[in-house]
């Protein structure tokens, strides 16, 4: 797909972050905005820590349109915001920013790139348990998923109970209550053969450490045939944990897909019009060679 023409009336989206350039977001969004013939380019934007009011401030005066947000501002971010949807402030971080005429609005769209896959499923999730492994920032967009799907409880499991504690206390305060209860990994026997949704947000399994599983084989064992087994990770494709889960039975998604349609949500934002879903998972699966 062929970058669009930049001219004089091109307008700006980008990413922030520190580092930057080893995001995919630009390759997703421009093979998208050459799909649609919007006179848009979209450009990795590196802000160290440190300067990002510096950075927030120049985006405005140069009439940026908005971008996205990554490691380490996706917090820090967001006292600098006029506004912060009700969804960012559940999950505690912003990956999504836009500019209005009342000032920059942020919110998340980890969250609905999260469901995108699951709704595609035709079963009832107010009769599902979703166990959530891995108790840091991804586990938190997972948690307020589960929650607006309709998970009957949401089961999160770490290592360290005082992180735990402090997890389940943050969301005392939330926007978003979810029907959460956390446990120690040492609980996992007891509750894996109960989950229909089992969802890996640790980084276990992945570069370089690829043939790292988060669960070990009896605990593996233990997945309910049908359940569903998402990882966060997309690379590599499939993971230890998605392949082990296949072959007990249970349906494998991986992070791709989340990674592609949480970009699908903040481009159809910025444009408002429909993002082209294909061409954007197409484009990053030809940069990954999968």
């Amino acid at each position: 797909m062929d970058i669009p023409v930049i001219t004089g009336t091109t307008q700006l989206l980008g990413v922030i972050g520190d580092p930057v350039e080893h995001s995919l977001s630009p390759v997703m969004h421009n093979a998208a905005i050459a799909q649609l013939g919007a006179n848009f380019v979209y450009l990795p934007l590196p802000v160290p820590t440190g300067k990002l009011a510096i950075a927030i401030a120049g985006f405005e005066a140069i009439g940026l349109k908005g971008f996205n947000i990554t490691i380490p501002h996706k917090q820090t971010i967001m006292p600098l915001l006029a506004g912060v949807s009700d969804i960012a402030q559940a999950v505690g971080a912003v990956n999504t920013v836009w500019w209005e005429a009342r000032g920059w609005q942020g919110t998340n769209t980890d969250v609905a790139g999260f469901i995108a896959p699951l709704q595609l499923f035709e079963r009832s999730w107010s009769k599902t348990i979703a166990l959530v492994l891995g108790n840091g920032g991804a586990a938190r967009a997972v948690v307020a998923g589960c929650t607006q799907l309709g998970c009957t409880e949401v089961w999160v499991v770490g290592r360290r109970a005082e992180k735990l504690n402090a997890f389940a206390e943050s969301w005392q305060r939330s926007p978003i209550q979810p029907p959460l209860t956390t446990f120690t990994w040492d609980k996992l026997p007891e509750l894996l053969p109960k989950a229909g949704l089992v969802v890996n947000t640790t980084p276990v399994g992945m570069h370089p450490k690829v043939d790292a599983c988060p669960l070990m084989p009896d605990e593996m064992a233990m997945m309910q045939s049908g359940a569903i087994a998402y990882d966060l990770i997309y690379t590599p494709s499939p993971t230890q944990f998605l392949q082990q889960a296949k072959d007990k039975g249970a349906i494998a998604i991986d992070g791709l897909e989340m990674l592609v349609q949480q970009g699908a949500a903040a481009l159809s934002l910025w444009l408002d019009r429909p993002a082209p879903v294909a061409v954007m998972r197409q484009a990053l699966k030809a940069q990954l060679n999968l």
